[in-house]
């Protein structure tokens, strides 16, 4: 789109001109007459008029009486646009055309996309022609597009009602709307015409000068105009009152040689809108579909008096993925519920029992067509005719209107005329009976002349079907020859054949609807449904499987899988031909994807992309992809949301090819991962360059492969200037010293990124000083995992004097950093002023109990920090004696890890008395610590006073059967703990007998952990009885307690009759 041009601020706000709606609109009228256009002249101002009472007056009842005829025209005010949906009160904001919109079918570029609309900028409607900014001026040409359906003519009318009322478009004196619907029934005209025939009020001078102001020119329906624009071959024309042909008038309008002060409003189908060049096009804007809340309202406003009935329709259409996405359509959403509701209010017969609910698009359709052929509209209480009366109304129609249907296909003809039904012999007084009224619809223009469309694209599309299907088994000729002459083509599958040719050549995809339909009557359900009415029975066995054997050997192996060939796969399925997907399928949820690499299963693989419910919220494609394999599908991954691909061993070459899709404006990714591969600099290069065009990435995980500080530098470069990358691992890579100060210099200036994950990078002290500077300065970054580097007490110094300052991160992960008591020194003395940090991991590092006496004291002050890991240090009791005293006063921590670290019964002690006071910690891992039978039981006595604690963690620690006991006496009266884990200790049976009188009336436990501790058979058996009286345990395990196999069956049997819904391990 062309960049507009800037003017000063104090303009911004101002609209076209100045003055009284009077003195505006009296100045219109003499721009109208002609009056000041001639030589140097300049109009006078408003207010340097000659005086006259009358004038003003009459300029105003022009107005006046314009606005009155624009409300009878757009309904005065009905339901529809006097609550408007939000889609239409909020336009999204779009840079352009992408190449899916350019190129496919509107139903393609909904599949495509899944049904979701590009996360974009919005614009309200009452500002869709103001300034984005105080620097900017208002747009001269602005388009808004939209897919056949979605309510681009609604949106029109219901801004034009808003402007008559005068709740909209207030800067404009004079709006002229119009649809390429009238302006086809012109075949010449001229801008003065032009704006006459909307506005006749503008007096019998015509226009006289191209210089309007305040004035806007609305053009709905581009993609229906008669003839495409051609900017071009156009000749450059500024006299208005030239006649020419409508086509090039509208070129000159839009070029600006005619009505040049004019703002002009276009709508389109996004296909259409690839005439206009983007150097013309101030503001494009996109009506989005329905979302999921506006599906379901839809189809409650359809049946507003049965809920009942609205949320079946809604759950059969949520039942099939391929529908539901296209229900994100309006006009298709009401067709598919109109359908429904009918199938439900009219149970078919034991006939057709097996024929409902529709599962493919072509069975929905003619469940609709039935619906025509019984009535819909006919009163209530009244029976529906039986469908052998309907024969002669369902083929007259088809035949009256499938070869208007199909020829208007064929030459991207939508809108039609009375000239035009007389050329294709259609029956006038047939268009006024109900059932023609369900597909077409009939409009009057302002030249007082009819004109005719499908009620929606696919209707026509489907009768265009119906009439093809039908007319093939006699012509003789090819069908879509213009002139009506071709070589002989006999039979039916010869003219599947070219049908399948044809759609495959067309490189817009228009006939891609059409082809799914007309292998939609060949499927046995299609059959029975339209048996007596459009078919024949049993007709479609004689070409059932050779049509699937031509539709699948247009599967050939080409470079990549296109639309087109996705489209077979629909084909395919309506026809009731599922293998092929079915066998891919199968093999992405076992895994073995792997093998299966021909073209028809890679052509399968990415129909699945769009319609499998297992690829709807990320597609998961690790160790099966080849870089062949996925060179074919990328014009497909292009709209994956969440894109997985680990360990497909992918080299950098790969990384060009991704780093291709990410630039593309089509790009819909979010989330990618490309773990375990085999990724270097030169990969990270070819991805970093993606990221400074991409605006769609959110996520992008690299770890473990072999990036090092060349390819960190490239990444960091381009964070500096992406501003939607929100997640970033480099874990397991190389990036060392070097790669830490490039994105540290990133961090510094990048705003969106709150994620950040370098464990295992080699990054020592220096590297650490440069990621610490800029924390400093960062106050976006949540999340920093530094484990497992070499940053020493140098990097934990460095850290905590940036945890002084920043007041964002959330998070931050030291593990396994070579961190002593000096280090630790520094961080808590941060963490005494630091007020954000929430989560910190100090696991494996080297403090001991002195830096325990540091760790005590920030606890003590901190107010902050909910989660503390120090597992696998060198605590000891004296150190964990003093955390535990910190526990006491601390009430923010509710995570506190002490694993593997020397503790024994005196810590453990101390920790139950803290315990007994503390009020916030939810989650104690003492794992790993031989604090035996009378450190359990010291924390068994806090369990029963303490009401926060729900896990406990207990694996390894030296506990026998007192200390089992003593845990049982405390799970009788504690009521919150919900995870307790004693796994590898040595309770036996006695301790399985006290947790077993234990769960006959504990209620708050849910997770069990009993492995390998000597149970028993006797053991086990106590614990699987004990069940029968407790509903609250949903799993335990009792793995390696020697229970043996004949053991294992009758305790699994036990605990399937006692607790049906505790999953047990053995």
């Amino acid at each position: 789109m062309r960049k507009q041009e800037v003017r000063n601020g104090g303009e911004a706000g101002q609209g076209h001109g100045a003055g009284s709606p009077a003195e505006q609109v009296k100045a219109l009228m003499d721009l109208l007459a002609g009056k000041g256009s001639q030589g140097s002249q300049a109009p006078q101002p408003p207010d340097r008029m000659p005086e006259s009472p009358l004038r003003p007056h009459s300029n105003d009842l022009r107005i006046k009486r314009h606005r009155e005829a624009l409300l009878n025209r757009t309904g005065g005010g009905g339901a529809e646009l006097g609550s408007p949906s939000p889609r239409l009160t909020s336009l999204l904001l779009v840079e352009g055309l992408t190449d899916l919109q350019l190129r496919e079918h509107d139903f393609t570029q909904v599949e495509a996309t899944r049904g979701r609309w590009c996360s974009a900028r919005t614009i309200a409607l009452d500002r869709l022609f103001l300034p984005l900014s105080r620097v900017s001026i208002p747009p001269r040409v602005s388009i808004t597009i939209g897919v056949a359906g979605v309510g681009k003519s609604t949106l029109v009318r219901k801004f034009v009602h808003l402007w008559a009322r005068g709740q909209a478009g207030k800067d404009f004196s004079l709006v002229l709307p119009l649809t390429f619907r009238d302006l086809n029934t012109h075949e010449k005209l001229s801008a003065d015409r032009l704006v006459r025939s909307v506005f006749p009020r503008a007096g019998e001078a015509g226009l006289a000068s191209a210089a309007l102001t305040r004035v806007l020119l609305v053009l709905d329906g581009l993609d229906e105009c008669k003839t495409p624009l051609d900017f071009s071959n156009t000749v450059a024309c500024t006299d208005p009152r030239k006649e020419m042909q409508v086509d090039h008038l509208i070129t000159n309008v839009i070029r600006g040689n005619l009505l040049p002060e004019a703002s002009v409003w276009v709508t389109s189908r996004p296909g259409a809108a690839g005439q206009i060049p983007g150097g013309l096009v101030d503001r494009m804007t996109e009506i989005r579909g329905l979302n999921e809340e506006e599906i379901k309202e839809c189809l409650e406003e359809m049946f507003p008096e049965d809920q009942v009935l609205s949320g079946w329709v809604l759950s059969q259409v949520q039942a099939d993925r391929a529908l539901y996405l296209m229900c994100t359509v309006p006009a298709f959403c009401r067709l598919a519920g109109s359908a429904l509701g009918h199938l439900h209010r009219n149970r078919p017969g034991p006939q057709d029992a097996e024929l409902w609910p529709p599962r493919t698009l072509c069975e929905l359709y003619a469940w609709y067509f039935r619906t025509a052929l019984g009535g819909e509209g006919l009163e209530k209480g009244k029976a529906s005719p039986r469908i052998e009366q309907l024969v002669p109304g369902g083929r007259k129609v088809v035949g009256t209107l499938g070869r208007l249907a199909f020829h208007g296909l064929f030459r991207k003809k939508y809108v039609f005329y009375e000239p035009d039904l007389k050329v294709f012999g259609v029956d006038l007084a047939l268009l006024q009976t109900a059932l023609c009224s369900r597909f077409l619809q009939r409009e009057e223009t302002l030249a007082a002349s009819a004109a005719y469309c499908f009620t929606h694209l696919s209707l026509q599309e489907f009768v265009a079907a119906a009439y093809y299907h039908s007319a093939s088994k006699r012509a003789i000729f090819d069908l879509f020859t213009e002139g009506g002459m071709s070589w002989p083509r006999l039979g039916f599958i010869t003219h599947f054949r070219s049908a399948v040719q044809r759609a495959m050549q067309a490189e817009d995809g228009r006939l891609d609807v059409f082809l799914r339909f007309l292998s939609g009557f060949l499927s046995p359900r299609v059959n029975a449904l339209l048996a007596g009415s459009l078919l024949t029975q049993g007709e479609h066995q004689g070409y059932r499987a050779q049509a699937a054997e031509l539709l699948q050997g247009c599967l050939r192996p080409d470079v990549a899988v296109c639309a087109r060939a996705v489209n077979i796969l629909h084909c395919l399925r309506e026809l009731q031909h599922t293998e092929l997907a079915r066998s891919v399928e199968e093999a992405m949820e076992s895994g073995g994807l792997a093998g299966l690499t021909s073209p028809p299963h890679r052509a399968a693989l990415a129909y699945l992309l769009q319609v499998s419910d297992v690829c709807a919220q990320e597609a998961n494609l690790p160790l099966c992809l080849s870089p062949g394999v996925l060179q074919s599908l990328l014009p497909q991954l292009l709209y994956c949301q969440s894109l997985r691909l680990d360990a497909n061993q992918f080299q950098d070459p790969v990384m060009e090819l991704l780093g291709s899709v990410l630039s593309g404006n089509d790009c819909r990714i979010r989330r990618i991962s490309l773990a375990e591969n085999q990724i270097s600099n030169k990969g990270a290069k070819a991805l970093a360059r993606s990221l400074l065009v991409n605006r769609s990435l959110t996520t992008l995980d690299l770890h473990s492969n072999s990036i090092g500080p060349q390819g960190a530098k490239a990444l960091a470069d381009a964070l500096k200037i992406n501003r939607t990358l929100a997640f970033l691992s480099l874990q397991s890579n190389a990036i060392r010293d070097d790669g830490a100060r490039a994105l540290a210099e990133a961090l510094a200036a990048n705003r969106t990124l709150s994620v950040l994950h370098l464990q295992s990078n080699a990054v020592g002290p220096v590297g650490t000083q440069w990621i610490a500077d800029a924390l400093k300065q960062n106050r976006s970054l949540k999340e920093l995992i530094f484990s497992s580097n070499s940053i020493g007490d140098g990097g934990a110094k460095a850290l905590a004097e940036a945890l002084k300052v920043n007041q964002g991160l959330k998070s931050l992960d030291l593990q396994s950093n070579s961190i002593s008591d000096t280090g630790v020194a520094a961080l808590m003395a941060a963490l005494c002023t630091n007020q954000t940090l929430l989560s910190l991991n100090l696991r494996e590092n080297s403090i001991s109990p002195d830096g325990a006496q540091d760790l005590a004291r920030a606890l003590c002050t901190n107010s902050t920090l909910k989660s503390l890991d120090l597992t696998a240090n060198l605590l000891h009791d004296q150190g964990a004696q003093a955390i535990a005293v910190a526990v006491r006063e601390n009430r923010a921590l509710t995570s506190l890890h002490l694993q593997w670290n020397f503790i024994q019964a005196g810590a453990a002690k101390a920790l139950g008395q803290a315990l007994q006071l503390n009020t916030s910690l939810t989650s104690l891992d003492l794992q790993e610590n031989a604090i035996g039978d009378e450190g359990a039981s010291a924390v068994a006595i806090a369990l029963k006073a303490n009401t926060t604690l729900t896990a406990l963690y207990l694996q390894v620690a030296s506990i026998g059967a007192p200390g089992a006991q003593a845990l049982g006496e405390a799970l009788a009266v504690n009521r919150t703990l919900e995870i307790l884990d004693l796994r590898g200790n040595a309770i036996g049976v006695a301790g399985a007998k006290a947790l077993a009188n234990a769960l006959k009336v504990n209620s708050s436990l849910r997770r069990l952990n009993l492995q390998e501790n000597s149970l028993g058979m006797d053991g086990a058996i106590c614990v699987a009885t004990a069940l029968s009286g407790n509903h609250g345990l949903q799993h335990i395990s009792l793995q390696g307690n020697h229970i043996g196999e004949s053991g294992a069956r009758m305790i699994s049997e036990a605990i399937k009759t006692n607790a049906p819904s505790c999953t047990v391990e053995m």
